[in-house]
């Protein structure tokens, strides 16, 4: 693989999945929609399952997870996680197919290699058997996604500051949250630490620990009841622009549709930061 593309199938409540790789095989980090319509996208690349050389998994919740049992036992593709967040997979009652075969483990914080890419991950704060955010390196480009993050941490803080390229959770905005129809249980548990990041501690986390080497930010996981797309990337972008960073021309930065695939993008090597 000489190439890296990135494309977002679904990103929301509703679903989640996002395909990495070249165009002729990868990855998938998460796999929250049916197997149909990730068929059917990988389809339009030209791609099938037989050309997904694994499915990487943030957490255990349903919108992340929901088609797993059909691709991995069905189209036999590896579907890795940790060993806690394939045992909250096991318990999760809203899979149709439950995983017998295509369970691969890795553990958290510990590289592995796959489709030509190196893997790592770290904990996020999230209120799901477990939750890890994705750090991938390949060829001097590093890709990084982070969802349903809870809290900042300086973990989190660290690696935002060594992406090229950036997923990361602008779920709600707080007074919309506040003056929506969501009862106040669910109100408390999006803002609790172990729920959602809002628009601005996206916004101020990405202002406070900004590299230039930053090129890409595509915002996900945008609440169809709390948030609005113009909202969450005004905050950021307003956010940005108060440490000189204008979008568009020194960063591109992205609302990614709930349900509507995005264009496919290409990554290209910036400079070999890993660390």
């Amino acid at each position: 693989m000489s190439e890296l593309i990135f494309r977002c199938f679904a990103s929301g409540s509703s679903g989640n999945c996002y395909y990495l790789g070249s165009r002729r095989e990868g990855i998938l980090i998460d796999a929250g929609i049916s197997a149909r319509t990730i068929r059917s996208n990988l389809m339009q690349m030209g791609l099938d399952f037989r050309n997904i050389m694994g499915v990487l998994i943030t957490h255990d919740h349903a919108d992340h997870i929901r088609a797993v049992g059909t691709i991995g036992e069905r189209f036999h593709v590896p579907i890795y996680a940790t060993p806690k967040i394939h045992e909250g997979i096991d318990h999760n009652y809203g899979l149709i197919e439950k995983l017998r075969t295509s369970r691969k483990f890795y553990e958290q914080g510990v590289p592995f290699e796959l489709c030509g890419m190196t893997i790592n991950t770290f904990p996020i704060s999230h209120d799901s058997t477990a939750c890890v955010s994705y750090i991938i390196d390949f060829e001097g480009i590093r890709f990084m996604l982070a969802t349903d993050v809870g809290c900042v941490d300086e973990t989190l803080e660290h690696y935002v500051e060594t992406a090229d390229y950036l997923v990361i959770e602008a779920n709600h905005d707080e007074q919309l949250l506040l003056n929506g129809p969501y009862p106040s249980y669910l109100k408390a548990r999006i803002l609790s630490d172990k729920g959602h990041m809002s628009n601005l501690t996206c916004g101020q986390l990405l202002a406070e620990h900004h590299s230039p080497h930053l090129k890409n930010i595509w915002l996900c996981h945008l609440s169809k009841e709390n948030n609005d797309p113009e909202v969450a990337y005004n905050t950021v972008a307003e956010s940005l622009k108060q440490i000189g960073v204008e979008p568009g021309r020194d960063v591109q930065l992205t609302t990614l549709e709930r349900l509507t695939p995005s264009p496919i993008y290409e990554l290209k090597t910036i400079q070999n930061n890993t660390q």
